[in-house]
C-alpha cells in the first residue's frame, strides 16, 4: 500500500516505514503527526482511490524524528562587464519524518 501526499508544497510518494526530508514543521522530535486533508491518491493492493483533489478519509501519519539543516547552496549573481558579482549561501530547514501508517476510512 502507498499513497502520495501533499506537505511542505511538495508531493511524496510514501509507503509504511519510509524516511522523508521535508521542509521544517511545527512540531517536536517524537510527536506524530496526521495529514487527513493531504492525501491526493491511495494504492491498496490493485485498488486506486484517486482524490478530487483529495481522497476522502483517508489518513497519513508520520512521526517526526528531527530537525535539521539542510546542504549549503550557493547563490552566485554576476553581471557581466559591470563590475557586479553577488555569492551569498542558503541553507534550508528541514524536519525528517518516518511514515508509521496509512489508512483509508
Amino acid at each position: 500500500m502507498y499513497a502520495i501526499i501533499k506537505t511542505s508544497g511538495k508531493q511524496f510518494k510514501v509507503e509504511s516505514g519510509a524516511i522523508l526530508e521535508v521542509n521544517r514543521l511545527d512540531a517536536e522530535p517524537g510527536d506524530t503527526i496526521t495529514l487527513a486533508d493531504s492525501v491526493l491518491m491511495v494504492q491498496d493492493g490493485d485498488t486506486v482511490h484517486l482524490g478530487t483533489p483529495t481522497v476522502p478519509g483517508a489518513t497519513v501519519t508520520l512521526e517526526v524524528k528531527e530537525h535539521f539543516r539542510g546542504p549549503k547552496l550557493i547563490v552566485f549573481k554576476m553581471k557581466r562587464r559591470k563590475r557586479y558579482r553577488v555569492k551569498k549561501g542558503h541553507r534550508q530547514d528541514m524536519t525528517k519524518v518516518v511514515v508509521k501508517d496509512i489508512a483509508l476510512a
